[in-house]
């Protein structure tokens, strides 16, 4: 009865199997022969996109931090994704080492699914992507190349393919059961974890941004604090036009704006990570996952300070003392 199902449809998970690895060597196609975004000096730069999944990143976070704060190890890390993704999904499209591959996409869709699948400014983007990812290249396990396919090509290959999937079905059925519903139960918890998409209120930490400030201090005439914008947009900054630093009566005691912000002197920032606080043409740009410490010299005594966003949001901070 196996062999019979099996036969009866040789290319089941064709369709997917093309998909996914195309998903998958687009990403290699966009980055080096479209586009070259494996160029730190230029704009969209993937390291940046990368460097946006660290703010509320699931388990893996201190990785993404180690990584986004050592751009050369970054880089070679970037490179080295890129390759593997443009291999696997080269080597899905045609059915080479299907069942090999679909583990590999697997480890890459988890990979994704808890860096960054809490971002998605309108749909819940990276999520899908993440958690498609595993149950697809997974169904590829078990499916194989079918007969449209390298793996397909082989006479013995065949033959073994059917006994192959004969084990699969006759001595790994209760593990398949049990694999695919974890993979539903990840589906679930990080939903639930990211968006709130199972019970409770919805959330969605791409829509606004929200900045951190810690480590204000003020030693002598120098005033400086850290500041990391950790949710919002991923595809554009906050625009921060206004930092006023207050008195303990709550009087200015120094306001910037937007023309101090644009032409805010970069040798007073001094970024942790490979996404860069930078002056922009009307304001201070905070890109998605940023972090850098300002530092600013005011003679008098500063009690507090507040940070001013272009949506009119502002966020405030005391000197601890």
């Amino acid at each position: 009865m196996n062999k019979t199902i099996i036969n009866a449809f040789p290319n089941a998970g064709l369709a997917l199997r093309l998909v996914i690895g195309w998903t998958y060597f687009s990403a290699f196609w966009r980055r080096l022969i479209l586009e070259n975004k494996l160029d730190p000096e230029v704009p969209g730069y993937i390291g940046e996109k990368f460097n946006h999944f660290l703010p509320n990143a699931l388990f893996i976070k201190p990785l993404i931090e180690y990584l986004v704060s050592n751009p050369e190890i970054l880089l070679t890390k970037m490179w080295i994704f890129t390759i593997v993704e443009g291999f696997v999904g080269l080597f899905l499209m045609i059915g080479y080492k299907t069942r090999i591959n679909s583990l590999i996409v697997m480890s890459l869709a988890l990979g994704i699914l808890l860096g960054s699948g809490w971002i998605g400014t309108t749909c819940l983007d990276e999520w899908q992507i993440g958690v498609l990812g595993i149950a697809g290249g997974f169904t590829l396990f078990h499916l194989g190349g079918g007969k449209i396919s390298i793996d397909g090509l082989s006479k013995n290959f065949v033959l073994n393919e059917t006994q192959f999937n004969e084990k699969l079905n006759l001595k790994f059925y209760t593990p398949f059961l049990v694999i695919s519903f974890l993979i539903f139960g990840l589906t679930l918890y990080t939903n639930q974890v990211f968006h709130g998409g199972v019970y409770g209120d919805l959330h969605n930490k791409s829509v606004k941004p929200k900045l951190e400030i810690t480590n204000l201090k003020q030693d002598k005439n120098q005033v400086s604090f850290d500041v990391m914008r950790f949710e919002g947009a991923d595809v554009y900054g906050s625009f921060l036009i206004g930092i006023d630093f207050l008195d303990q009566n709550g009087n200015n005691v120094k306001s910037l704006g937007m023309e101090d912000l644009s032409k805010f002197n970069k040798q007073q920032i001094k970024n942790y990570y490979v996404a860069k606080i930078k002056p922009h043409k009307h304001s201070l740009l905070l890109p998605l996952g940023a972090k850098a410490n300002l530092n600013f010299e005011i003679d008098q005594i500063v009690h507090e300070i507040a940070l001013t966003d272009i949506s009119g949001i502002t966020w405030k901070a005391k000197i601890q003392e």
